[in-house]
């Protein structure tokens, strides 16, 4: 089965930096689409980066210069570098796996497996 187990979330202040990672079992990790999804306060999901293959990478516009998605493909790792951390950048984030290659990047419903989430709060 697919599981996704995420660690590194904490509370930081605004202007910080966290590395979020994501340990992947049960599929194909080389090759795949994967994303990093986050749950704001107030229930709303946003696809913040996705990865595929190397160099091929989207991000969504609050975060784009600020975020870095990469993976290992060797160790079934996946990460979210996230420097200069605001305080709407808060949230529950989630690695997720996409069965599909293509189509809407940033449409959390296009990832089909998600793991358990990992907190990020950001404040002064």
């Amino acid at each position: 089965e697919v599981q996704l187990v995420e660690s590194g979330g904490g509370s930081v202040q605004p202007g910080g930096s966290l590395r979020l990672s994501c340990t992947a079992s049960g599929f194909v990790f080389a090759g795949s689409e994967v994303g990093w999804i986050r749950q704001k306060p107030g229930t709303s999901c946003d696809v913040i980066a996705k990865y595929y293959t190397d160099g091929d990478t989207d991000y969504h516009t609050s975060v784009k210069g600020r975020f870095t998605i990469s993976q290992e493909n060797a160790a079934k790792m996946m990460y979210l570098q996230m420097n200069s951390l605001k305080p709407e950048d808060t949230g529950m984030y989630y690695c997720a796996h996409a069965r599909r290659i293509g189509g809407s990047w940033y449409e959390e419903a296009k990832y089909n497996y998600w793991g358990q989430g990992t907190q990020v709060t950001v404040s002064s």
